[in-house]
């Protein structure tokens, strides 16, 4: 017995998505809700703790709504600080502006990935953590982009 073939897709059908990594699915995710894509209940099932009620605080805001074109996501990195949590930081193109956004993910028992915390440009929960909410400058572009794909999937 050998192993299954897949077959070959129909000429001009469209390739298979990549799978995208949890920090950028659920990037995307948070996107969809902050940017009014998406209702915050979405959302539910995918949080943990204070992450669902963070949610509640910053999306009627719409905080990554923007005039025009749809908010991008540009870039997507983490750090895992243990084997079972994932910290995670992205910037978010909204027209002319370059936006933070923070997250952690943790793995429950069940092995999914959960959304623990929320935090955007020093917003945490709709209160500025830092005094401010405002952007800082340019964005420094050291890190890989998120893949063509990823982007190409959110039109």
């Amino acid at each position: 017995m050998g192993r299954a073939v897949r077959p070959a897709p129909a000429l001009g059908a469209a390739p298979e998505p990549a799978r995208q990594p949890p920090h950028a699915l659920f990037a995307e995710r948070l996107l969809a809700v902050l940017s009014g894509e998406r209702p915050v209940h979405w959302m539910l099932g995918q949080t943990v703790g204070e992450a669902y009620e963070q949610l509640v605080q910053l999306a009627p805001g719409t905080p990554f709504r923007s005039p025009g074109a749809r908010p991008v996501l540009r870039t997507c990195h983490f750090h895992p600080p243990r084997t079972d949590a994932v910290e995670v930081c992205a910037t978010v193109a909204t027209g002319e502006r370059i936006r933070a956004m923070a997250f952690r993910l943790e793995r429950g028992a069940d092995r999914r990935w959960r959304c623990a915390a929320v935090e955007l440009d020093g917003l945490h929960g709709g209160a500025p953590t830092h005094g401010h909410g405002q952007e800082h400058g340019r964005e420094r572009d050291s890190h890989a982009r998120v893949p063509a794909q990823s982007r190409a999937a959110r039109t």
